[in-house]
């Protein structure tokens, strides 16, 4: 199967490193170019396919819920908050319960990321790989200017922000029904599942080749508004 018809997003999140914008909503909620990080979200999901969304939540669950119930949106969203912070890899396990097609792969988006790129090509690469899981990867750029040097000590010149020769998670992932037992009850799967799947060959890595943006920080957040507004993805 090519097209991918269920997602779950992790919004569960304190996101202190965020703050003050996260004190009083939750970080998907976070105002990016005159709409939450969520919308983004669901409106590129619905034009890749994606019929019914899965929010995962606990922190301010109560204000996303009211948020979900009071708009309208391109697909069918759902809320499940839980009573207790579960983790990441918790979340994920508890929202998938959820989903409306469970014998069908499923995506887990983390709340806190801005993409954009063919969702069917993930989900090719995925059935061919054969793979339990497949984790999305972007390549690294760095927060920093880079200072080239000569043997002789001279500066020779300046790379602002370069990408560099490696890979991180995106916090995109495609998963296989079966996976949602290999999840933890609590817990973070990228330390408690990933690393085992890695172990035995069964997790394999797609290259985004589009828009990806982590937002973590306020730096982070006012390079987004600039983004939407520039490739014209703003309200």
């Amino acid at each position: 199967m090519t097209q991918v018809r269920q997602a779950v997003i992790l919004a569960g999140g304190n996101a202190t490193r965020l703050r003050p914008y996260t004190d009083r909503v939750p970080k998907a909620l976070v105002d990016v170019g005159g709409k939450p990080i969520l919308e983004h979200q669901v409106e590129w999901l619905a034009a890749e396919g994606v019929e019914h969304v899965v929010v995962s939540c606990g922190h301010l669950g109560e204000m996303m819920r009211r948020h979900v119930l009071g708009r309208s949106f391109p697909l069918q969203v759902s809320v499940a908050v839980e009573e207790r912070p579960l983790g990441r890899g918790g979340g994920l396990k508890y929202a998938s319960r959820a989903l409306p097609f469970p014998d069908e792969p499923w995506l887990g988006l983390n709340g806190d990321i801005l993409t954009r790129f063919p969702l069917a090509d993930l989900a090719r690469h995925h059935a061919d790989s054969g793979a339990l899981a497949t984790l999305g990867v972007t390549a690294l750029k760095s927060p920093y200017g880079i200072v080239g040097i000569a043997e002789d000590g001279r500066i020779t010149g300046f790379k602002e922000s370069p990408v560099l020769p490696h890979w991180i998670n995106a916090g995109v992932y495609l998963f296989e029904p079966g996976m949602r037992d290999l999840l933890p009850d609590l817990g973070d799967h990228e330390t408690a599942t990933f690393p085992r799947l890695a172990e035995q060959g069964r997790l394999g890595a797609y290259e985004i080749d589009g828009y990806w943006k982590g937002i973590d920080t306020a730096k982070d957040l006012k390079e987004a508004h600039r983004d939407m507004r520039n490739l014209g993805w703003a309200a």
